[in-house]
């Protein structure tokens, strides 16, 4: 009996400890995607979440590790909004043009009020060293190598051209996404979503065997 009470009270804490994590990063993004991570502190968010400081202390410990939680949590939020949605789409280009989409109103949204997450810390971090650098850089190479991998399973579907040359058009299709969320966060002006969605779906139609299988206007 002793053992049961002491296994429920001690798994209770445990749920209530991932409860209150979960609050601390939800509000941790919120933050560092406007201010960037080096916006974020423990004693701040245990003050705008009257929560304990020791209490948050001893759920991160650090600065470094409450930054390196808040990317992590925010890769899996990316995760949620723009590759989920697209996973069960069989490859092709429609697929490809269907991520692509779903980055734009990711960013349009504002799923992370400062609009794309990686976008701001990638700023931010791109000139440092360390851990911090080393997670959000590993995530920006993850999104690229992933955008490229649907390229090349549209490729292998028979759905984009055999000579394309598939680092570019990452590199293209990734500079008119981070442009149209760069615009609207600077002017506070939503017309680039359009505008990129133009852009992408003209480079998507020039590289597919069969325009056809994409809309014609966005």
């Amino acid at each position: 009996m002793t053992t049961t009470t002491t296994q429920v009270r001690t798994d209770g804490r445990i749920a209530r400890g991932n409860q209150t994590r979960q609050l601390i990063l939800r509000r941790a993004v919120e933050i560092a995607s406007v201010e960037g991570l080096e916006g974020l502190s423990l004693g701040r968010l245990a003050g705008e979440l009257k929560l304990s400081k020791s209490g948050v202390f001893a759920l991160f410990g650090s600065k470094e590790e409450l930054q390196l939680a808040t990317v992590r949590a925010a890769i899996k939020i990316y995760i949620e909004y723009v590759v989920q949605p697209n996973r069960e789409l069989p490859a092709g280009i429609h697929r490809l043009w269907s991520l692509c989409t779903s980055w734009l109103t990711y960013s349009e949204q504002r799923v992370f009020p400062g609009g794309c997450f990686f976008y701001s810390v990638s700023a931010e971090y791109d000139a440092r060293d360390g851990k911090v650098h080393d997670t959000v850089a590993g995530a920006h190479g993850s999104w690229f190598k992933y955008l490229e991998q649907t390229i090349d399973e549209a490729r292998r579907a028979g759905e984009v051209r055999d000579d394309t040359d598939i680092p570019q058009l990452a590199f293209e299709l990734v500079a008119l996404l981070e442009m149209a969320n760069a615009e609207s966060v600077l002017h506070h002006n939503f017309t680039c979503y359009a505008r990129a969605a133009e852009g992408i779906l003209h480079r998507l139609r020039g590289v597919a065997t069969d325009p056809s299988l994409l809309p014609d206007t966005p």
